[in-house]
């Protein structure tokens, strides 16, 4: 139950919504500072050693157009966001995830059924 302030409490409510904005504030500014470095582009032996590969081994997916690349003469250079979201996207689905989607799917398929 959410407690009911009087007048006279309400300056050190001010204080603590004051305090909790800052922090806030702050927690957005390190995040913003952190984006850039988000953004870097590396060069391959850089983009091997964050993704724990062999070099010849982010050549061969390059090749394969397997893995986000940007090119610049012969030079290749990877944007830490774009391997992290490729990381990302290669995901396996738990069972229990799986399951779920296979009830909601026979739900929408039952729905749509009744409809006709």
């Amino acid at each position: 139950m959410k407690e009911i302030l009087t007048f006279d409490q309400l300056p050190g409510a001010v204080t603590k919504m004051q305090e909790k904005l800052d922090n806030i504030e702050q927690l957005l500014i390190n995040r913003q500072e952190q984006s850039p470095e988000q953004e870097e582009l590396m060069p391959i032996t850089k983009a091997a050693e964050f993704l724990d590969l062999a070099v010849p081994t982010v050549y061969s997916k390059v090749c394969r157009k397997e893995i986000p690349v940007n090119k610049r003469g012969k030079r290749l250079y990877f944007y830490r966001s774009e391997l992290t979201e490729w990381i990302k996207s290669g995901r396996k689905k738990t069972a229990e995830e799986i399951r779920e989607e296979a009830v909601q799917h026979l739900a929408s398929s039952s729905k749509k059924a009744k409809a006709f």
